[in-house]
């Protein structure tokens, strides 16, 4: 498992974080463990995650602007 250091931190900060795992019945450690998995858990995997498809629009010079089923498929809708 990895690991974090957080530098800089205000001691009031550590102060309601400590009074907060205290509530919650656990260590500091596991308190920041626990908020930092329900922080990430928020983020969506389409935001991490290169998009799988992309879309490219190609002009095919048609100039009537009939994109219906007959005509695409030149049938009927069977």
């Amino acid at each position: 498992m990895k690991s974090i250091l957080v530098r800089g931190l205000h001691e009031d900060t550590l102060a309601r974080l400590k009074r907060r795992a205290a509530r919650h019945h656990r260590s500091l450690q596991k308190e920041v463990q626990a908020l930092l998995e329900d922080a990430a858990q928020m983020i969506p995997a389409e935001e991490v995650a290169e998009p799988k498809l992309k879309l490219h629009i190609v002009h095919s010079g048609r100039s009537d602007g009939n994109w219906s089923r007959e005509t695409i498929y030149h049938d009927d809708g069977r």
